[in-house]
């Protein structure tokens, strides 16, 4: 395939993948629709805010309530301003507060296990499952404590976690769950429920690199009317629906959707299907190809998973099938044949110096709080999560999911990429990487 691109060859491929966020007139004139209305939130068309008659029109956040509960096969949806609201809200309700220990997985962003610390609860990390990367079901009875409250499980990538035995373990031991599927819009298991709906409240994020985004946004689903009216107060300041506007009934704060971020989600939601379909279509595709080659392996599929989102697409890479190539090399030389892959996560949440250093609240808490006697250092979960470990500084590579609204023929290049880098990956022995994660090759 000739010299690769990284020692001055040509690059396999010179064209860019598609682009992300997916747009067109139909957003403009949502957008637009809006402006020209005067009502920018939700409280202008409701009569209790106003203190007035209630106006003419409907709320664009409600409508799009409605309809993403529907889609979901949830009864009750509350629509904030960003994922990581959507995730103290859902904490705040189930009731975790000083004392309680939340499990979380440690591969996944950052927000999963600060949101726990923001309500003054103690992430406690559970390593993630070698073929899925999502939180290993069969490591969590072993983590849970007399302090447990809930477990907060992460569809990663858009692959549903295993739910089923979740569930069971959380029955067994009196928890709550929060799905945290920001990364699983659409998705679904055995035909039958779709992500968010398993646990006692769903969470998801539309932030701009989502599946269906309106730039930042998040939104909460639930069965339970309690569990709703409860994150309705406390992402609007702790007000109670049909209230007068100035009673507040508990702690909340502002963490309301915009009319103008509702409008383009309406818009984004109608896309999903087929958007979600392409995707799907081309994963399967790659992951046929790339199972020709030695050394790449993609993340398995749970079979029950009938519907993924592939918001991202992840391979794990095995330096020995590619004479001991570092994987930070591999993708140096894969960006250069002109494919967008990274490493995805640098390190596990819990190396962040946050965590190292404890630095939450002032005072120490919630680990010095007169609630929690426990002494944790986050460090030993290096340990603990051995193969969140390996993922971050082995073995994972991503590729996000706007590759994936391609062509067959881009899936090809990403193959042949890989095939003209193993083919030459003597090419590559001369090359160090620079920085903190430097390997003289």
């Amino acid at each position: 395939m000739g010299k690769l691109a990284i020692k001055g060859g040509m690059p396999v491929r010179t064209k860019p993948f598609p682009s992300w966020p997916i747009h067109d007139e139909q957003e403009v004139k949502a957008l637009t629709e809006v402006a020209r209305s005067g009502k920018w939130w939700r409280g202008a068309y409701s009569a209790a805010e106003l203190g007035a008659e209630k106006v003419s029109g409907r709320s664009k956040v409600e409508e799009f309530e409605e309809k993403f509960s529907s889609y979901h096969g949830a009864r009750y949806a509350v629509a904030t301003s960003s994922g990581s609201a959507a995730l103290d809200i859902s904490i705040k309700s189930i009731g975790v507060g000083p004392g309680d220990e939340v499990i979380v997985p440690p591969y996944t962003f950052v927000a999963t296990a600060t949101s726990v610390l923001h309500n003054n609860a103690v992430p406690i990390f559970v390593d993630i499952h070698p073929d899925t990367y999502n939180i290993d079901p069969d490591k969590i009875e072993e983590t849970i404590t007399e302090r447990t409250r809930a477990i907060i499980p992460v569809h990663f990538g858009g692959s549903l976690a295993d739910m089923e035995k979740i569930c069971r373990i959380a029955k067994k031991y009196n928890l709550r769950i929060i799905e945290d599927a920001a990364h699983a819009h659409g998705v679904e298991w055995k035909n039958e429920r779709m992500a968010g709906t398993f646990g006692d409240i769903g969470m998801f994020s539309f932030q701009q690199s989502k599946n269906m985004t309106a730039g930042e946004g998040g939104a909460i689903i639930t069965n339970d009317e309690n569990l709703f009216k409860l994150c309705y107060s406390y992402h609007h300041y702790g007000r109670v629906e049909g209230r007068p506007w100035y009673e507040i009934h508990r702690l909340g704060w502002n963490f309301r959707m915009t009319e103008f971020q509702a409008a383009v989600l309406l818009i984004q939601l109608e896309r999903l299907d087929e958007l979600n379909s392409r995707r799907r279509g081309n994963a399967n595709y790659l992951t046929q190809k790339l199972s020709q080659i030695g050394g790449i392996e993609s993340l398995k599929i749970d079979s029950r998973i009938t519907k993924h989102s592939y918001y991202l697409y992840i391979f794990k890479y095995n330096s020995e099938y590619f004479d001991g190539a570092h994987r930070d090399t591999f993708i140096q030389a894969l960006n250069k044949e002109g494919i967008p892959a990274t490493q995805g996560y640098t390190f596990p949440i819990y190396s962040n110096p946050l965590f190292l250093n404890k630095d939450f609240f002032n005072r120490g808490c919630p680990l010095s709080c007169e609630f929690y006697d426990k002494k944790i250092n986050y460090a030993d979960f290096k340990e603990r999560c051995p193969v969140a470990e390996k993922a971050c500084y082995e073995e994972a590579v991503w590729l996000t999911h706007n590759i994936l609204l391609g062509s067959k023929k881009d899936m090809d290049d990403i193959a042949d990429a890989i095939e003209k880098i193993k083919e030459n990956i003597h090419e590559l022995k001369e090359i160090s990487l620079k920085g903190d994660r430097a390997k003289k090759l």
